[in-house]
């Protein structure tokens, strides 16, 4: 070593240097998550990996895109292309390898006429002051949510298990449309007018369904491209012309769209938005006992006070002199008219606030659609199947009615096609 340098830890294995040096960009926000732009030269795809290196006129740094991340790559893309990339440095330290993992790639020209596109539309939208609509509150108990959504998506799926899990058998009506793709829009904009007459309560009645109260329309994660649809203005019209309150659930939690802003709720993700729309069964139960102490407990305080007072007239007229006793009388009489009728009074409230809550609990309890001539199935398990895709030739499952339960088993299944 050198005069006048000086070592704190003595000397480091280069291999434990190289971890250090992994672990120190990892942990830096200034090396992760960052937007980059450059010119793609040596692209290479080995084992599904794609390999490249991005490059300008003062620097290249090499960048990888794991075949794990299932990113959808622009066919677009290639040697000599311009892009924009979203991607965190680490470091291999095995072949002491610095490298950009590549999160989402975008051909600068296109990404940027969509940017464009999307930033015009924000203003159109701003200026006629739909982004100022007073937003509508969600309902504090959905009879009815529907959901405009990707067919066997994983985020229809993880929304349906969420459901079950906090609500059992609560009316759901899943409108399954294309959410990427040319004609996606124009089939979101389907769905959603799919809920907006099934919002309405003579068509709901027609079908023997409570109306819809509530909307949820999205899809998961993806690339830009991927989600481009809900930032088209047909989709953002449409939203907007809802009669009920519309959650948008896009993507993840840093995605930001023009459905989001138009619609009454942003959730950060699908599941987000059943947390936020659908309450807890056990939890609704629990403050309804709740609610019940509360009333009657403030009646008992309430009577425990106008006996006391009854009490204390009742003492000072036994001791009133003559003049006062007419007087006494009257205070005792009226008292006790006031105690009758504050006891009436908070029972008969009592009473219908209960009446309330029982009424609204009923509604949403599947009894209520057992009662109208459907059945429930479940499996020897006790989870509901609502997907016949979930049926198994030979399976036993349960069928449960208003009035009890049979078992039966599957003999033969069909699945029915959607007509065009």
């Amino acid at each position: 070593m050198s005069a006048g340098r000086h070592t704190t830890t003595g000397p480091l294995p280069i291999g434990q240097f190289a971890q250090l040096v992994q672990q120190t960009v990892k942990n830096d926000p200034l090396f992760q998550n960052q937007a980059l732009s450059g010119e793609v030269s040596q692209w290479s795809v080995h084992n599904g990996n794609v390999y490249f290196t991005l490059r300008d006129n003062v620097g290249q740094m090499d960048c990888v895109i794991w075949r794990s991340a299932r990113l959808t790559v622009h066919p677009s893309i290639n040697v000599g292309s311009e892009v924009i990339i979203i991607g965190s440095v680490d470091v291999w330290p095995k072949r002491g390898r610095l490298q950009v993992v590549v999160s989402r790639i975008q051909p600068i020209q296109t990404l940027g006429a969509m940017e464009e596109a999307k930033r015009k539309l924000i203003e159109t939208l701003k200026a006629e002051g739909a982004l100022d609509m007073e937003k509508r509150p969600l309902p504090a108990l959905p009879k009815h949510v529907a959901i405009v959504t990707g067919a066997d998506s994983a985020a229809l799926s993880d929304m349906r298990q969420l459901m079950t899990n906090r609500w059992p058998g609560l009316r759901t009506t899943v409108i399954e449309v294309l959410v990427q793709g040319e004609n996606a829009a124009k089939e979101i904009v389907r769905g959603l007018a799919v809920t907006r007459a099934l919002a309405r309560p003579e068509v709901a009645g027609r079908l023997g369904l409570p109306p819809v109260d509530a909307v949820i329309v999205g899809r998961g994660g993806g690339s830009p491209e991927d989600l481009w649809a809900f930032n088209l203005e047909p989709v953002a019209r449409a939203i907007l012309a809802s009669t009920v309150p519309i959650i948008s659930a896009v993507g993840h939690e840093q995605d930001h769209l023009v459905s989001d802003l138009v619609a009454d709720v942003r959730a950060s993700t699908p599941s987000n938005a059943i947390e936020r729309l659908i309450p807890e069964r056990n939890a609704v139960v629990q403050l309804l006992d709740e609610l019940d102490g509360r009333i009657e407990g403030a009646m008992v305080r309430r009577v425990q006070e106008l006996r006391q007072q009854l009490a204390l007239l009742s003492n000072q007229l036994r001791h009133a002199p003559g003049k006062g006793i007419f007087a006494a009388k009257e205070a005792l009489n009226r008292l006790n008219h006031r105690l009758q009728r504050g006891m009436e009074t908070a029972t008969a409230a009592r009473k219908q606030r209960l009446a309330q809550l029982e009424a609204t609990l009923k509604a949403a309890h599947p009894k209520r659609v057992l009662e109208r001539g459907y059945s429930m199935v479940q499996d020897d398990k006790g989870t509901v199947i609502s997907d016949v895709t979930d049926l198994a030739v030979g399976q036993t499952i349960q069928l449960q009615f208003a009035d009890g339960q049979a078992a039966a088993d599957v003999h033969t299944i069909e699945h029915l096609e959607e007509k065009q």
